[in-house]
C-alpha cells in the first residue's frame, strides 16, 4: 500500500456526535398536526354506499393520504435501543439522520485505522505491517458491519439483515473497481506519447479521449490478476444453484469459506514476504534524487551544458564528466569511484543509503555486467536520466542550470510528502515512543469506533428500508460503501494527482488490494455466519454482480498497462448497470 505524510485526525468531532446521539436516547416523536386536522371518527368509518366522488370524500381522502405520509415522515412509535441507550426511530426522517450520524462514525473509524496503521508502519516498516496489517484493517469496517448484520437477533432476524451485508460487501468491491478506478484515471492522466505510454507531468491535452490516460507497471496488472482470481470462492458457493442441487448448499458454503481463507492467508504473506508496492516508491524516490545531484554536480563543476538547445543530451560535457569521476584513467568506473561521487554530492535533504544508491546506479548503468561501468555505458546511463528530467520538469527550456535546479527542487519535494526509509530496513524516527503509542491510540480508537456503531448503523438501515420501502440491499450498496471505503478513495485520489507512472501503479494497485480483501477475507466472514446460523444462501444475483465487475475489470487492466482516458467512461458506465443488473435479476426474474 501507498503511504502517505500522515496528520492524525482529531477524535473531538465523533466524541461530540456519540453524546448528541447519547442525549437523545429517550425522545419519541409525535405527528405534527393539530386537533382541528383531525378527522371525525365516524367519517373514518365506511358505510358501503358513499364512494370517492361524493362530496367531501375526495378532500377527507386527501387528508388522510397526506397525514399517512407524515405519520411516516415525523412519526415515532415505540422502538428498540440499540444497547439499552442508543437513540432510535420508526420514521424516514429519523432513520435517514441515524444513517448519516453513524456512517459518519464509521468513515472516522475507517480514518483513525488508516492513520494509526499508516503511523505504525513508520515505525515498524513494510512487511508485516505494510504486507498484514494493513490490508487487514483497511477492510475490518466492512468486516465489521458484515459480522454484526448476520449476529442481530433471531435467526429471522439474521436472515433478513444478513442481506444489508451482503449489499455492503457488493457496493463496496463495485464501488472500488467503477467509480474510485474511473476516477483516480481522470485524476491521474497525462499525455500520451507515440509508443501509447503516459509522459510524467505532463498534460496538455485536456479531455483528449484517445491521447491522454494514465500507465501502469507490470507489477500493477500481477495485482488485477490475483483480484481476479479472488473471485473463486464466489463461484464455488454458487455452484449448488447453477447445478440445481439445493442440498450441497451448505456443504458448498464450508468449502468456499475454507477457500476464502486460504487465499486470504496466501494474499497476506505474498504481501508480507514480497512488499513491492510498500517498497517501490520509496526506492524510486530516492533513486530519482541521487539522479538529480549527479546531475546538478555535473552543472555545478562547470564542465558545459548537459543539453543542447535542441532539448538532445551533450555528449561530449556527459564524457568530460565521466573522465573527471574516473580517478585512477583506466577508463571505467568501479565501487569505489562511484561512492566518492555520492560522498562528494553531499545530499543532505534525505537520510540516504550510500551503499545502496552505489549498487543501484551501478545495476542500471553496467549493462555488461562486469562490475565497472565503461564510457559507452555512462553516456547511454546518463542521457536516459536527462529524458527522465524533461518528462518531469515540463516547460523549463534547455538551460541546464535552471533545468538541473528544478528537478532536484522537485525531488526534493517529492521526498518531503513521503516517510523517510530505506529499501529493507526501517531508519530512525523522531520520539519513535511517542508515535508508536499515538498510533496504537488511533488504532484502538477506530476499532472501538467501528465494533461500537457498526450493529446500530445496520438497524438504521434496516429501519430506513422499512420506512421507505426501498430494499435494504441498495441502501447498503449505495450508502453504505461512502461511509466505510471514503478515505480510502481520497487518499487514492490524491495519490494519483501527482501524475506520475510510479504513484499511478500504486495507486491502482491499492484499489485492486482492496477489492481482493473484500473478496477473501470480508467474504470469510460473511461466509462463517451463514454457516454457522444455518442462514439460507439466496444471493445469486449479487454474487453474479460481483462476479462480472471483477472479471470484466480484472481481464481489462491484466493484459495492458496503459489506460485511456475513454476507459474511464467503461468503468463508470458498469456502475449503473450493475444496479439495474441487480434489481432485474431480484425482482424481475427473482433469483434471490
Amino acid at each position: 500500500m501507498a503511504r502517505r505524510v500522515v496528520v492524525p485526525p482529531s477524535p473531538l468531532l465523533p466524541l461530540l456526535l456519540i453524546l448528541l446521539l447519547s442525549a437523545g436516547r429517550g425522545a419519541h416523536g409525535r405527528s405534527i398536526s393539530s386537533p382541528a386536522d383531525e378527522a371525525p371518527a365516524d367519517l373514518l368509518v365506511s358505510d358501503g354506499v358513499s364512494s370517492p366522488s361524493a362530496p367531501g370524500s375526495q378532500a377527507l381522502l386527501i387528508s388522510l393520504l397526506q397525514r399517512s405520509w407524515n405519520s411516516r415522515l415525523f412519526a415515532a412509535e415505540e422502538c428498540e435501543q440499540t444497547y439499552g441507550f442508543l437513540p432510535c426511530t420508526t420514521t424516514v426522517v429519523g432513520n435517514m439522520f441515524l444513517v448519516v450520524a453513524y456512517g459518519f462514525l464509521m468513515y472516522k473509524a475507517a480514518t483513525y485505522l488508516s492513520s494509526g496503521s499508516e503511523l505504525l508502519l513508520e515505525i515498524m516498516g513494510p512487511g508485516i505491517v505494510g504486507g498484514l496489517f494493513l490490508p487487514i484493517l483497511g477492510a475490518l469496517p466492512d468486516a465489521m458491519l458484515i459480522l454484526v448484520s448476520g449476529l442481530s437477533g433471531s435467526r429471522e432476524t439474521a436472515q433478513n439483515q444478513v442481506l444489508i451485508g451482503m449489499g455492503l460487501l457488493a457496493g463496496s468491491t463495485v464501488m472500488l473497481l467503477t467509480v474510485l478506478w474511473g476516477s483516480c484515471v481522470i485524476v491521474g492522466k497525462c499525455d500520451l506519447s507515440e509508443d501509447s505510454t503516459s509522459i510524467d507531468s505532463q498534460d496538455t491535452k485536456v479531455f483528449s479521449l484517445f491521447g491522454s490516460g494514465v500507465t501502469t507497471d507490470l507489477q500493477t496488472s500481477n495485482a488485477a490478476r490475483i483480484m481476479a482470481i479472488s473471485i473463486i470462492p464466489f463461484m464455488i458457493v454458487q455452484m449448488p444453484k447453477v447445478f440445481s442441487f439445493p442440498s450441497g448448499q451448505r456443504l458448498a458454503v464450508l468449502l468456499s469459506f475454507i477457500v476464502a481463507t486460504v487465499l486470504l492467508v496466501s494474499y497476506c504473506l505474498y504481501q508480507v514476504f514480497q512488499p513491492q508496492i510498500q517498497r517501490r516508491i520509496l526506492a524510486y524516490a530516492k533513486h530519482k534524487h541521487v539522479i538529480s545531484g549527479i546531475l546538478r554536480h555535473a552543472q555545478i563543476q562547470s564542465l558545459g551544458r548537459l543539453i543542447h538547445d535542441d532539448g538532445e543530451p551533450n555528449i561530449s560535457v556527459i564524457k568530460k564528466l565521466f573522465h573527471r569521476l574516473d580517478l585512477d584513467s583506466n577508463g571505467s568506473l568501479s565501487h569505489a569511484e562511484l561512492r566518492a561521487l555520492i560522498v562528494g554530492i553531499k545530499i543532505e535533504e534525505v537520510d540516504l543509503a550510500r551503499e545502496d544508491a552505489v549498487n543501484k546506479i551501478m545495476n542500471e548503468f553496467d549493462t555488461s555486467q562486469n562490475s565497472n561501468i565503461e564510457e559507452e555505458e555512462f553516456v547511454v546511463g546518463i542521457s536516459k536520466w536527462i529524458d527522465e528530467a524533461k518528462r518531469s520538469v515540463a516547460n523549463s527550456g534547455a538551460y541546464s542550470k535552471k533545468f538541473m535546479h528544478e528537478f532536484h527542487m522537485n525531488t526534493k519535494d517529492q521526498l518531503n510528502m513521503l516517510i523517510d526509509q530505506s529499501d529493507e530496513v526501517v531508519e530512525s524516527v523522531y520520539n519513535p515512543i511517542w508515535i508508536c503509542f499515538k498510533a496504537i491510540l488511533l488504532l484502538l480508537l477506530g476499532t472501538a469506533l467501528a465494533a461500537i456503531f457498526a450493529d446500530p448503523l445496520v438497524d438504521a438501515v434496516d429501519n430506513f428500508s422499512i420506512a421507505t420501502s426501498i430494499p435494504s440491499f441498495f441502501m447498503s450498496f449505495i450508502a453504505m460503501p461512502l461511509a466505510t471505503n471514503s478515505s480510502e478513495a481520497v487518499s487514492s485520489i490524491i495519490f494519483a494527482s501527482r501524475k506520475k507512472q510510479r504513484t499511478s501503479s500504486l495507486t491502482f494497485s491499492e484499489i485492486y488490494g482492496a477489492a481482493t480483501m473484500n473478496n477473501t477475507l470480508c467474504l470469510a466472514v460473511f461466509l462463517a455466519l451463514v454457516y454457522v446460523r444455518e442462514l439460507a444462501w439466496d444471493f445469486s444475483a449479487e454474487v453474479f454482480i460481483i462476479f462480472i465487475v471483477c472479471v470484466v475489470m480484472g481481464l481489462f487492466t491484466s493484459f495492458r498497462t496503459t489506460f485511456p482516458l475513454w476507459t474511464c467512461f467503461f468503468a463508470y458506465l458498469l456502475y449503473p448497470l450493475s444496479l439495474v443488473l441487480v434489481y432485474v435479476l431480484d425482482f424481475v426474474f427473482g433469483w434471490s
